[in-house]
């Protein structure tokens, strides 16, 4: 059975670590959980320590632990901190434990960011009924723009798990990938749900509902959304990006644009959106020289 499934007594834990609300996932007392349900309750806590940014509490933690399970925890730990050392370990759990549920989870995270995506995708399939593993697995084929592989993982995974918040969610990302008005409705309810439901209101929800806001040519809706991420959250990266594209969109001015992608800029100079905006600057750049030297000619 998927540990990380969010069943009976870890329904709210999980639920909570799924939409991003990892704060609420650290507050969470796991005083009555049963001994194997405070184990993977733990997990989703160092998790959501990493997520928040706190990788080295989770290190000072488990430095002491030898366990397969711990040490992926700890190559995610060593990824966030910027380790190199990350991928390599990852890797070898990857051959030394594949069967290992966290080891999956964990490992085949680390080896996904890291663009190992073969690897990751070979661990992560010899899960035996995770629905995490699943979703990772269609992050990873949407990240490698194969929306039909993901669509096909979705599908027979639903066979199993019909009402899964994380397939739900899954099902959702695909959607709004291949696009048309009744699949980015569908997502809405997905993401509007959620951000809706006191528990499960988090800024990734809130930014999926305006994503699909936007998509559905609701742009003041979308904005209201992103509004409400950034009050949840002070300050909310994929907020923030997707205010940027929200903004051109809409046509607001050039300032207010530039203003919202230097605050994108301080707080993550790495962030995808920043990386694709250099390129296509740069193609632009390097396309004018060329018209211009044939013009002096």
């Amino acid at each position: 059975m998927d540990p990380f499934s969010g069943e009976g007594e870890l329904l709210t834990i999980t639920t909570a670590f799924y939409t991003h609300a990892y704060q609420s996932v650290l507050d969470y007392d796991t005083s009555a959980l049963s001994s194997d349900n405070k184990k993977t309750a733990q997990t989703l806590k160092y998790r959501a320590q990493i997520a928040l940014g706190q990788a080295t509490a989770v290190l000072s933690s488990l430095k002491s632990s030898k366990d397969a399970a711990s040490r992926s925890i700890v190559a995610l730990a060593q990824q966030n901190s910027g380790d190199s050392s990350a991928v390599e370990t990852a890797a070898s759990l990857a051959e030394s434990d594949p069967e290992d549920a966290v080891v999956q989870i964990c490992a085949g995270t680390v080896l996904a960011a890291a663009g190992e995506y073969a690897k990751a995708i070979e661990l992560l399939n010899k899960h035996q009924g995770s629905l995490e593993a699943v979703a990772l697995l269609v992050q990873i084929h949407l990240i490698q723009n194969r929306t039909d592989l993901a669509v096909k993982e979705v599908a027979a995974a639903k066979r199993w798990a019909q009402d899964s918040l994380l397939i739900n969610l899954a099902e959702a990302w695909t959607n709004i990938r291949e696009g048309g008005s009744d699949k980015y409705q569908s997502a809405f309810y997905v993401y509007e749900e959620l951000a809706s439901t006191p528990g499960t209101t988090s800024p990734t929800a809130l930014v999926g509902q305006a994503v699909a806001e936007l998509h559905l040519g609701r742009s003041e809706e979308a904005e209201a959304a992103l509004q409400q991420a950034v009050a949840l959250e002070n300050v909310n990266i994929q907020a923030i990006a997707n205010s940027v594209v929200l903004a051109s969109l809409v046509g607001k001015k050039p300032e207010a644009v530039q203003e919202l992608l230097q605050q994108l800029q301080e707080k993550d100079r790495d962030h995808t959106l920043l990386k694709d905006l250099a390129e296509k600057s740069q193609a632009f750049d390097t396309a004018a020289a060329k018209y211009s030297a044939k013009a002096a000619a």
